[in-house]
């Protein structure tokens, strides 16, 4: 089964968001679908947008599963920000949660070290 995945989120202020987000993702959106949306390509067939629905705002819970869990992190660190919690689960798996502005869960998973 071929699966092209965009996971939505809500945000209620367009320039803000899509400030927040390029430093969180590490650069300009991919593409502008229209003027409320913004999508980043995250990998092939994989995307994360934002759309700006004040009504829905801070809703959202997304995690990213990465091989480079370290590196990445210290990249977005690099660019200013920093998890709001970090976990890590009795199997090793750790978690960086970051939230955006509206208060949207964007979280990176990693394997044990």
């Amino acid at each position: 089964m071929d699966v092209d995945l965009f996971a939505g989120v809500p945000v209620s202020d367009y320039a803000t968001a899509v400030a927040w987000y390029g430093r969180l993702l590490g650069g300009p959106p991919s593409f502008l679908p229209n003027d409320t949306e913004a999508v980043w390509e995250l990998g092939e067939h994989r995307y994360l947008y934002i759309d700006v629905r004040p009504e829905r705002a801070g809703n959202a819970m997304h995690t990213m599963f990465l091989g480079d869990y370290d590196d990445r992190l210290a990249q977005i660190a690099a660019r200013g920000l920093q998890p709001d919690e970090v976990e890590t689960y009795g199997n090793g798996v750790r978690k960086a949660i970051f939230h955006d502005p509206d208060g949207n869960e964007i979280g990176f998973g990693g394997g044990p070290v």
